[in-house]
């Protein structure tokens, strides 16, 4: 059974602070590790503690901008998309939001997301390609869905995800690379025991960075696609528009296209990496697209 609407909401807000807490915790780790190999873990701990406090405040009041600039997403007018602009107005009124920006993406692969921190913080963007491909009643169902996640806050936690994964990856490389040639530089200053226990270490971040940045894309729950589903239905009152939208969507994603990166998988409405043919679902972003049509198709 789908968790209500509000407590939706609340369990959002609480895994925002949870990515808050594990974010700070890794990186204070982190500059303590560095901070001893240089010889101040005290000064280590400040700079990572400074350096994550930035790079908080960055994913919360710049993601949407970061995740809009990765997707390769432009801003569109009123008067350059009309009719597109006219679904977001009317369904942004039934969903009682402000009405978000919208954005386009240059691609002939159909798919959608939203990003932002809040109703009044988000943007919608979809691809040229689920504008050429879908009909009115499938694209109001695919704008209904997108403009659940809004309000339900599904954006803060899938945004702030997707850039903090990011971080973790990028800053995990950067710390590898300092490190090994770093440690070149330094032989000799420390034993051989405390060099090896270094690059013991490096290796180990190296090898679960990835990991720990595939956790937080991971609290981007799938319960939370089931539940926008359910309220584009309400919103649109049709739920065979987005079940056919969703069954174009996810037969024309293409493997290593241009929509198929990593970081933003959990982002759209169908995720791009379905062209890869995985059997599995155990790692899957989205429930079964199968699942959610027998769904939508059974309201």
């Amino acid at each position: 059974m789908l968790m209500p609407i509000y407590g939706h909401i609340k369990v959002n807000r609480r895994r925002t602070f949870f990515l808050f807490f594990f974010f700070a915790l890794l990186f204070l780790a982190a500059g303590y590790a560095l901070g001893w190999y240089m010889g101040d873990p005290f000064f280590g701990i400040i700079a990572a503690a400074v350096i994550a406090v930035f790079i908080l405040l960055i994913s919360y009041y710049a993601g949407q901008g970061v995740v809009t600039s990765m997707a390769g997403a432009h801003p569109v007018k009123k008067e350059d998309e009309p009719y597109l602009y006219h679904t977001v107005e009317g369904l942004s009124i039934a969903a009682g939001i402000p009405t978000p920006p919208v954005y386009v993406i240059e691609t002939d692969i159909p798919n959608a997301f939203a990003a932002g921190r809040k109703p009044d913080k988000a943007v919608v963007a979809v691809t040229r390609g689920l504008l050429n491909k879908l009909n009115r009643l499938e694209l109001e169902g695919v704008i209904a869905h997108e403009l659940s996640h809004i309000r339900n806050y599904d954006i803060l936690i899938a945004t702030m995800a997707i850039v903090l994964a990011g971080t973790i990856v990028f800053l995990s490389e950067i710390a590898r690379r300092s490190l090994w040639y770093g440690g070149r530089t330094h032989r000799g200053k420390r034993d051989s025991g405390s060099q090896g226990l270094v690059m013991v270490v490096v290796i180990v971040l190296a090898i679960l960075a990835p990991l720990f940045a595939r956790i937080l894309q991971f609290a981007i729950s799938r319960e939370r696609e089931y539940l926008a589903d359910a309220g584009a239905a309400e919103l649109t009152g049709y739920p065979e528009g987005l079940a056919s939208a969703l069954e174009k969507i996810s037969g024309q994603q293409v493997k290593d296209g241009p929509l198929d990166k990593q970081a933003l998988q959990g982002l759209y409405i169908v995720n791009p990496a379905l062209g890869r043919g995985t059997a599995s679902h155990l790692f899957a972003t989205h429930p079964p697209v199968e699942k959610r049509i027998q769904r939508l198709r059974e309201m």
